[in-house]
C-alpha cells in the first residue's frame, strides 16, 4: 500500500488512564486492533457494486475463494509437515471443490420464486465477493491523530479530558497511512478484478477503500493509521512526549512521570490548558519539578490539630 501524503512531525494516541494504557507506556507497545471493533460500524466495510456481467463475477469469486482456501489448507499442511506433489494436488482439488459447492448453492438460491429482486444471482455474487474481499484484510490498525489539542478527540478518546495522549515521531515507517474522508463507500467489482489480475494501482485503490476511507463527519480526527499484525507489539515509533488532559488528575500525571523516569530516551511532558477568552486548547510544558516536589504525599506529615483548629474557628453557617 502506498499513500503519498506529507507526514506530520508527530502523531498522537489518545488514551484513558488504566493498567493497560500504563503498560503500553512502560513497555513501549502499541495495540493493533481488529477494525470490526471500531466505534464506527461502517469503518473498513466498503459496499461492493457488481459492475461486471455474471460470468465475470463468478470468475472473481472463484479466484478469491480458491486463493483463500489454498492458503488456509497450505498453512494447516505445513503445521503437520505435509508437503510434496500429492499434498499440493489435494489442496488444489479441495479448493476448487469448495468454490464449486459455493457457486452451486448461490445459483440454486437465486432461483427461489419468492425472491423479488430483479437479478438475485448478481446480488448474491456481489455479497459473496464482498465477504471474500474483506476476509483478505486480517491486519490490525493503530489509530493515531495529527494534533494533541482537539477538544472532540479529548472528549471521545481521552476519557473526557481525564486521560492523556502520547506523541510519537513516525520517521519513515512504511505502514503509516493517512485516512481520507468523504467520497463513497462503494467498491466496484471491476476494481477487484483488476487487482486480482495483478494491477498494482488497483491493489492500492482497493486497500485504501477498505482501510483508509471514512465518512466526512469523522474528518475532525485527522487520523493516520499504522497497519500491522493484530495484537500488542513493540512500537516502531520513537515516543517523544506525553500530554495530559485538562481534567487529568494530579495523581495520574505523577504516576506516568515517575513510570517513565530513567528511560534511555527522555520523554517530554505537557498539559492541556484553555486559551484565555476562546474555546481553544493549547499544549503547555508541564512543570515536572513542581509536580514531584510534594509527591508522593504522606498524610502523617501534616499537623491535623492545626486543620481541626481552623475548622473550629470558622463562623457557623446559617441555621
Amino acid at each position: 500500500m502506498s499513500m503519498a501524503s506529507p507526514r506530520p512531525d508527530l502523531v498522537y494516541k489518545y488514551r484513558a488512564f488504566s493498567n493497560l494504557s500504563l503498560e503500553m507506556l512502560v513497555e513501549d507497545t502499541l495495540f493493533f486492533a481488529d477494525p470490526s471493533t471500531f466505534n464506527d460500524p461502517l469503518d473498513a466495510k466498503p459496499r461492493l457494486e457488481a459492475d461486471l456481467a455474471t460470468p465475470a463475477l463468478e470468475a472473481v469469486l472463484e479466484t478469491l475463494m480458491v486463493k483463500r482456501v489454498e492458503a488456509e489448507l497450505s498453512a494447516a499442511a505445513k503445521i503437520i509437515h505435509y508437503q510434496g506433489p500429492k499434498t499440493i494436488n489435494h489442496i488444489s482439488r479441495r479448493s476448487q471443490s469448495a468454490f464449486a459447492n459455493r457457486l452451486a448453492d448461490i445459483r440454486y438460491n437465486a432461483t427461489d420464486r419468492d425472491n423479488e429482486m430483479s437479478d438475485p444471482l448478481s446480488y448474491s455474487l456481489e455479497r459473496h465477493i464482498e465477504t471474500e474481499v474483506l476476509r483478505r484484510y486480517d491486519k490490525g490498525i493503530v489509530s493515531l491523530a495529527q494534533r494533541p489539542d482537539c477538544p472532540l478527540m479529548w472528549s471521545h478518546y481521552g476519557d473526557q479530558h481525564r486521560g492523556f495522549c502520547v506523541g510519537y515521531a513516525p520517521g519513515d515507517i512504511a505502514n503509516l497511512h493517512k485516512v481520507k474522508y468523504g467520497g463513497s463507500p462503494i467498491l466496484k467489482a471491476s476494481l477487484v478484478q483488476a487487482m486480482l489480475n495483478g494491477g498494482d494501482r488497483a491493489q492500492t485503490r482497493v486497500d485504501a477503500a477498505v482501510l483508509l476511507r471514512k465518512a466526512k463527519d469523522w474528518a475532525y480526527e485527522r487520523e493516520w493509521r499504522l497497519i500491522g499484525q493484530r495484537g500488542s507489539h513493540d512500537s516502531p515509533f520513537e515516543m517523544t512526549e506525553v500530554v495530559f488532559g485538562l481534567r487529568c488528575p494530579t495523581a495520574v500525571q505523577f504516576t506516568i512521570v515517575r513510570a517513565l523516569t530513567g528511560r534511555s530516551q527522555d520523554v517530554a511532558f505537557f498539559e492541556i490548558l484553555p486559551r484565555p477568552g476562546t474555546f481553544e486548547l493549547i499544549k503547555s510544558r508541564l512543570d515536572v519539578d513542581d509536580l514531584c516536589r510534594s509527591r508522593p504525599r504522606r498524610a502523617a506529615d501534616y499537623d491535623f490539630d492545626d486543620v481541626f483548629d481552623e475548622v473550629a474557628d470558622e463562623p457557623p453557617g446559617p441555621a
